[in-house]
């Protein structure tokens, strides 16, 4: 197991957390395990693009996607690393209902030396009736520091990367 799937055990919100852009949007985890992860999006008002339907934004559905990606390939690492979208293709299929929570679940398949590759779907019940799809590339930087240690950065020690010019690290997620 990873060293994040073992932190996850206290908090599985903590995947989320650090990114507040997913804290903004209320993303939720539902589960995670090694290479996969389910987030839910619960619904609210102030997230809808179309006032007149109700529906949610397109742009909501994108991020928690994406968010849920980033989540799976760190969980498929031994150690925790920087990550970052290389590539992101979503085929809408349907509009998210209105009134309704959305959930991703993202399934990282295959690591390599700088590179991951994702899969997923969003949908409200069935997997199998999804909102969107998804296929992802996804950048795989350098490793952070051990937990607590020098050099720590990332969710499990609460501390962002450094992206200053010449720092090493990178936010994570775009």
């Amino acid at each position: 197991m990873s060293r994040l799937l073992d932190a996850v055990e206290a908090s599985k919100n903590m995947l989320v957390d650090y990114v507040p852009h997913s804290a903004a949007l209320g993303l939720v985890v539902v589960d995670a395990k090694p290479g996969q992860t389910w987030l839910k999006v619960p619904w609210n008002e102030k997230l809808v693009g179309n006032a007149a339907t109700g529906v949610l934004h397109g742009g909501v559905v994108t991020t928690v996607l994406d968010n849920c990606a980033g989540v799976s390939v760190a969980t498929a690492l031994p150690d925790m690393r920087a990550i970052a979208t290389l590539d992101l293709r979503i085929d809408y299929m349907k509009p998210a209902a209105p009134g309704r929570d959305v959930i991703a679940w993202t399934h990282c398949y295959k690591v390599g030396r700088n590179v991951a590759f994702v899969r997923g779907a969003a949908y409200h019940d069935d997997p199998n009736d999804p909102i969107a799809t998804t296929a992802m590339t996804m950048m795989l930087g350098p490793a952070y520091g051990p937990a607590g240690g020098p050099g720590a950065a990332g969710p499990a020690s609460g501390a962002a990367p450094d992206t200053t010019a010449g720092g090493e690290g990178t936010r994570g997620r775009s």
